[in-house]
């Protein structure tokens, strides 16, 4: 049941002085035993009061009705939960009041408005009953007063009485009724209850006054939250106090400073610190020649703090916005040196090979230089780590004579990060956009955002959204950074972006720039590099001379085979940097003597054991086995196939293992249906299929494996171990298969052309519609190996068995007479029916 709360104004308390005053009838002989039981919120109501009191519709009111009837007397009680609604008696406190009910005032939602009397505290003897309402046997408790000429009992009164006069003359909640209220009333129990009343204090400090029966104690309880009321009411006018002070102070230094600006003004004196400051921004934003929504915007901001006092906390932050506008190069560019033979001979000087993107970057240079004003498009390198893709856009901006900004976007997943905060947020702060061209203090610089590929995404925003707008020539003229809110032009801005692969970049950010693929470096390429760049590098960066360390080319393979097999050569320099250290050691000790050829059994010892042995996977030693390729985004790699038969009791099935994902276990169904179908005729291969258990494993195990390459592998793995013939040594393939013995297009034939010439390997089989990627590769690269171009899965068992040819042409016979006699028995049968 719900109780409003009892509304306690201070305005409404006052002392019944006809009730302390009369002598002529015992009040114990007019009180009721038993008493009707309202419950009430918040805080007790003591004897003596005089106030209204809210009753909302319920079973309450009923007892408002049959009291008003009876003895007009009722009985409040503090509820002990205030939160509760369904109350009975053991939610009541022990001690209570008893009051007279003066006037009753129906209200319109049903509650009572009850002007009530409060006479006398009791304690409650025992609940009679508890519904369907709750009354109680009740001992009334009659002050117990100790002699009024005790000296004690008077001092106390009187002390109570001026802490009370001091409080009512600093706060000024105290009426003129309380201070006349206070004044007449004699009795030390009343004036106990009545200052407790006007207290502001805790429910249980209420409750405890109220069911303190002894005067004198009562009165120094009193005295005890007085002395509190009184300290917390100095405390509360000493902190006025100060914020009043430095309200005046501040606003006497205006005033001051006004007064002595006029003063300075009228005696012609030079301008003060402050006018100097606003001078050098306006001179600034003239300097600048600021033109539409950025000029009004940034006027707007300095006439703001013109107005405002240094001292304040928006002062700091309109000058820091400011600053960081009159910072930016609004109309600063770099003049393009576009030479196509320097672009062209800085790109040989800082990078080996990649002959296919400097052709494109030197086209797109000469398109800039026939139109210095075209939009051009946004370049994205993508490729594995370490084969050049940073330093290339060093050397872009070399070449074009800008500046060079590189933003890693890396882990990257607040929008704030491109397009910055707003300056209603503390701390706020432009993007790295903005940043990066204050730093460059040029309109047109070259900003590389590094590892596009790894943008995150949170809560915060989606930075790959943000880019958006950034990667768009049509969109980004009139760029506007939340900090700035106001369009900066960024088309000036040449953008380069790298990534390791285009898979996790979203379509529509990807659909805005041109892509151009780095692949991995085979060993021929990887020795040039490090003899034309790492090791006098590391030379000069180890304080070495020139010749300290002497390598042949036996050497350098000797560290790329055995220790960087990777795409790139940030693992090659790791290891010319280690034998440099070695090396420095050495000279350091003055143990070094002079420079003598590092021999294999020397690399070792600077670099410890072989992380490469010779790749005995790849070796086909079995039938079971076939070699594919495959794309990472590291570059490409080779992978074997293998097969095996163990025979069930069942009969038939296939099992897959290696990590292999669904679009890979698909491919795996599909070689298995289809070299069943190819076998179908000959009963020794496919009692193999019908007796056995096919188990086909794709090593690492624990290297996680998907994509449909794989497909015309498995097929031919899973011939090889039916027909117990070996694959012919030395070849790779890689190709979709389909359900009818097609061979479909594949991506990364230029990654995985370079793993096969890696791993040695001479003959590749890859789709017919592959042929175009085959002619993209530089001829240095193909050199030595042979390509089959194929467009079924036929094909591909004629090309890897050495004996296989015929058979292989005797089966796609046997399989076309088939079909055609097939054809023919339903020909028949159609004929038969009609």
């Amino acid at each position: 049941m719900d109780l409003d709360d009892i509304i306690l104004d201070k305005n409404d308390i006052s002392i019944d002085t006809e009730l302390l005053e009369s002598d002529l009838v015992s009040i114990d002989q007019v009180l009721p035993r038993k008493l009707y039981i309202i419950p009430i919120r918040y805080r007790p109501i003591f004897p003596g009061i005089i106030t209204p009191l809210i009753i909302s519709n319920g079973r309450f009111t009923e007892v408002i009705d049959k009291t008003v009837h009876e003895t007009r007397t009722i009985g409040l009680v503090l509820i002990k939960d205030d939160n509760k609604d369904d109350i009975d008696a053991a939610d009541l406190y022990g001690f209570g009041t008893a009051a007279k009910i003066l006037k009753r005032i129906n209200l319109p939602d049903g509650g009572l408005n009850v002007l009530i009397n409060s006479i006398k505290r009791f304690r409650i003897s025992r609940i009679v009953s508890s519904e369907p309402y709750i009354v109680a046997e009740v001992e009334y408790i009659t002050d117990s007063t100790a002699d009024k000429k005790d000296i004690e009992f008077k001092a106390l009164t009187r002390e109570v009485l001026s802490k009370l006069k001091l409080l009512s003359d600093n706060n000024p909640l105290f009426t003129e009724e309380m201070k006349l209220t206070m004044l007449n009333v004699d009795e030390p129990g009343k004036i106990a209850d009545f200052v407790t009343s006007i207290l502001n204090i805790e429910k249980r400090e209420y409750q405890e006054i109220l069911e303190t029966t002894s005067v004198k104690k009562r009165l120094q309880k009193v005295l005890g939250l007085l002395h509190r009321e009184i300290e917390v009411l100095s405390v509360q006018r000493r902190i006025q106090g100060s914020i009043n002070e430095k309200i005046d102070k501040q606003q006497r230094d205006f005033f001051l400073r006004e007064q002595l600006k006029a003063i300075k003004v009228e005696l012609g004196i030079e301008d003060d610190e402050r006018s100097r400051e606003i001078k050098d921004l306006r001179k600034k934003i003239e300097e600048l020649k600021l033109e539409g929504e950025i000029k009004e915007r940034i006027e707007e901001e300095t006439g703001k703090i013109v107005m405002m006092d240094s001292a304040s906390s928006e002062y700091a932050v309109t000058r820091n916005y400011i600053d960081m506008v009159l910072s930016l190069p609004w109309n600063s560019k770099t003049v393009d040196s576009i030479d196509i033979a320097r672009a062209e001979k800085i790109l040989n000087r800082d990078h080996y090979g990649l002959d296919d993107v400097k052709k494109r970057i030197l086209e797109f240079l000469a398109v800039k230089k026939l139109k210095p004003d075209g939009k051009g498009s946004i370049i994205c390198l993508v490729g594995p780590p370490g084969v050049g893709k940073t330093s290339l856009g060093k050397s872009i901006a070399r070449a074009l004579n800008r500046k060079f900004f590189r933003i890693s976007l890396g882990g990257m997943r607040d929008e704030a990060e491109i397009k910055g905060h707003r300056r209603t947020y503390v701390g706020a702060m432009p993007g790295k956009i903005i940043q990066g061209l204050k730093i460059c203090k040029y309109r047109n610089p070259v900003f590389m955002l590094d590892e596009i590929d790894k943008l995150g995404q949170s809560f915060q925003g989606d930075p790959a959204s943000a880019l958006l707008e950034v990667l768009d020539p049509e969109q980004n003229a009139e760029f506007r950074d939340y900090y700035i809110d106001a369009p900066f032009n960024l088309s000036d801005v040449l953008f380069i972006t790298t990534a390791n692969t285009i898979d996790t970049i979203p379509q529509v950010l990807a659909d805005r720039m041109e892509i151009i693929r780095l692949s991995g470096y085979i060993a021929n390429e990887k020795y040039e590099i490090a003899r034309r760049y790492l090791l006098p590098k590391q030379l000069e960066q180890h304080g070495l001379k020139k010749g300290s360390i002497k390598l042949d080319k036996k050497g350098f393979m000797y560290i790329i085979n055995n220790y960087a097999r990777e795409a790139g050569v940030r693992n090659l320099e790791r290891q010319i940097e280690k034998i440099c250290r070695k090396t420095a050691t050495s000279v350091a000790k003055r143990k070094k003597r002079a420079a003598t050829l590092l021999t294999a059994k020397t690399l070792r010892e600077y670099l410890g054991t072989e992380l490469y042995a010779d790749d005995s996977l790849i070796q086909i030693t079995r039938s079971g086995l076939a070699i594919g390729l495959a794309w990472t985004p590291y570059g490409g790699a080779t992978l074997v196939v293998e097969s095996i038969g163990v025979t069930n009791r069942k009969g038939g099935g296939l099992k897959l293992t290696g990590q292999l994902g669904e679009v890979m276990s698909e491919s795996a169904n599909i070689a298995y249906s289809y070299v069943q179908h190819l076998l179908q005729d000959r009963d020794e291969a496919i009692k193999v299929f019908n007796n056995n258990m096919i188990h086909i494993h794709v090593p690492a195990g624990a290297t996680p494996k998907d994509g449909p390459s794989a497909g015309i592998t498995m097929a031919t793995s899973l011939y090889s171990m039916a027909t117990d013939r070996k694959i012919k040594p030395g070849l790779a393939m890689t190709g979709e298969l389909t359900l009818t013995g097609r061979v479909f297009p594949v991506g990364g034939i230029k990654e995985k052309i370079i793993a096969a010439k890696k791993a040695n390997l001479k003959e590749i089989i890859i789709p017919r519609e592959n042929r175009k990627d085959l002619d993209d590769i530089p001829a240095y690269i193909k050199k030595g190996m042979s390509f089959h171009l194929v467009d079924q899965v036929e094909e591909v068992i004629t090309i890897a068995f050495k004996d296989g040819a015929k058979k292989a042409k005797k089966n796609i016979k046997e399989t076309e007479q088939r079909n055609a006699s097939k054809k023919s028995d339903a020909g028949h049968r159609r004929q038969h029916t009609r």
